[in-house]
């Protein structure tokens, strides 16, 4: 099976935990067999592996979410960057040419495209596999996933069938109506667009090159950033005259928003958080090394992280965009293919940094040109390299790199690093990466 999931997400409605480098696909908040705690994203992966353990997933993403992606499932997956933001036409079309030209997938193979962060099990990826099976053998262009809607939602889509079979002909697409419109398309056998379909990668690419002037992956990578922002459902869908839509009848959770997030806890509590016996339905996700206290409260959800900290009525946290838009701070936490960090302190020419490195991984070799930066280990073994010198480093050891010498760290073990960065003008943009000596 190729699989392609769409990775997109600004981080807004799942502030404090998630900001715009951590979306909420790489928040571990559901958990495993092991007693751990694993993400949305995570979680899709190794559900797909448990069904097809040949599957090959490509995730269509932006560059500042790679770090992440690689963090939490690996080098070995593939990613399709988007070079900005051109919605879901675009994206796919990119990640099509990938997998045509980079992954060398055939044009008759069939493609499956999701959505990265549904809260599902096993039988919707089941669901996937016969999805793209259908798409090689159908008539249709174009196989979608209809998902049986539970209740009148005004949040999706619809897709009106011809019949009640299991698969069947599309009559007609509904956009997203009022929660009375929408009854009256369920009376109809209407069911949700989740956004999830296949085809064969012929097709695509046939319809990209038909809408898009490009000469192969690299060219519309090049040129992305002129493409038209456009939806594939209006670029593509509405416009294919030959579709099928498959009904799935399972579970299907779309985790947007704190109020359904917190219904897929397995627990009350993630974290430090301590609940008096009078709560009632109500949720901790804490991130900080302190602990909450909640007592007496009801149909709330409490989240602190090291952006903020969110207490809100679970129906209220629904509208909690336009406040997190008026937010302008800089980004207190990240993971990136290396580990992640933490910022600790601001000062007006300072910045603290716990920074967590895992083992077998470094930093890139790299320059400042406008701040100092000094090193504390606190945990772990390793070694840096400062201006070509390599030296072996542990807990207590201090690494001072002036503006403008070189210098990484590499961690043997899992190493956990203080880095004071001092300055007048400290910025992410100060970086230079440089060749490893």
């Amino acid at each position: 099976m190729n699989i392609v999931l769409l990775s997109g997400g600004s981080g807004k409605r799942l502030w404090p935990l998630s900001n715009d480098t951590r979306s909420k696909q790489f928040i571990k908040i559901f958990k495993t067999e092991e007693d751990e705690y694993e993400s949305m994203v995570q979680r899709v992966y190794r559900q797909i592996l448990s069904v097809d353990k040949q599957a090959e997933v490509t995730i269509a993403t932006s560059k500042s979410q790679v770090s992440a992606i690689h963090n939490q499932l690996g080098e070995h997956v593939g990613i399709s960057v988007e070079p900005c933001r051109r919605d879901t036409f675009p994206a796919i079309a990119l990640a099509a040419a990938y997998l045509h030209d980079v992954r060398g997938v055939q044009e008759e193979e069939a493609v499956v495209v999701c959505p990265v962060d549904p809260y599902v099990e096993k039988d919707y990826f089941e669901a996937l596999q016969q999805l793209g099976e259908r798409a090689l053998v159908s008539g249709a262009n174009l196989v979608l996933m209809g998902i049986e809607p539970t209740y009148p939602s005004a949040k999706y889509g619809y897709i009106i069938p011809e019949d009640k079979n299991i698969v069947s002909r599309v009559s007609v697409f509904k956009e997203k109506p009022t929660e009375e419109v929408a009854k009256e398309y369920i009376a109809k056998g209407a069911l949700w667009n989740g956004g999830v379909f296949a085809f064969r990668l012929g097709y695509v690419m046939q319809r990209a090159h038909e809408l898009i002037a490009f000469n192969g992956y690299q060219d519309l990578f090049d040129k992305y950033d002129a493409l038209t922002k456009i939806s594939f459902d209006y670029a593509v869908v509405e416009h294919e005259k030959q579709i099928e839509v498959m009904r799935f009848a399972g579970m299907w959770k779309d985790m947007g928003t704190w109020n359904t997030l917190t219904e897929a806890m397995e627990s009350n509590s993630i974290g430090k958080a301590i609940l008096n016996g009078q709560c009632e339905n109500v949720h901790v996700v804490n991130e900080l090394n302190v602990p909450v206290l909640c007592m007496g409260v009801r149909d709330v959800v409490v989240a602190a992280s090291p952006e903020g900290i969110l207490v809100s009525d679970k129906n209220q946290s629904s509208y909690i965009k336009p406040f997190v838009d008026k937010i302008d701070q800089q980004i207190m936490f990240a993971e990136k293919s290396w580990g992640s960090f933490q910022v600790i302190d601001i000062e007006e020419e300072s910045m603290t940094i716990k920074v967590t490195l895992n083992p077998g991984h470094g930093m890139n070799y790299h320059s400042h040109e406008l701040r100092d930066e000094v090193w504390t280990v606190t945990e772990g073994k390793g070694k840096t390299i400062v201006d070509g010198e390599e030296r072996q480093v542990g807990p207590g050891d201090v690494i001072r790199m002036p503006a403008g010498v070189a210098h990484t760290i590499l961690a043997e073990t899992k190493l956990h690093v203080i880095e004071v960065q001092v300055g007048t003008e400290i910025s992410v943009h100060d970086k230079r990466k440089l060749k490893m000596p």
